[in-house]
């Protein structure tokens, strides 16, 4: 049982190095991987989800994170 646990903790320590990877490798790219910053916007608020929509920013702009991140993702396994 105890070879399991440090197995489990072996496994998380790199998945948690893997994701701040990740992380960084969006940040270098666009400065930020939160929404509100990425958007410069707060979705988190009714006007801020207003402006994103008048700005049609979810077709402008989310389509371009999401194929970087996935861009990444692919550099990542491709490693």
């Amino acid at each position: 049982m105890e070879n399991s646990t440090a197995k489990d903790k072996e496994g998380k320590a790199k998945t948690y190095k893997k994701i701040e990877e990740y992380t960084n490798r969006f940040k270098t790219r666009h400065g930020s991987v939160a929404c509100r910053e990425l958007l410069v916007c707060d979705l988190s608020t009714p006007e801020g989800m207003k402006e994103a929509k008048d700005k049609d920013l979810f077709s402008s702009i989310c389509p371009r994170m999401v194929q970087d991140a996935a861009e990444i993702l692919e550099e990542m396994l491709n490693e």
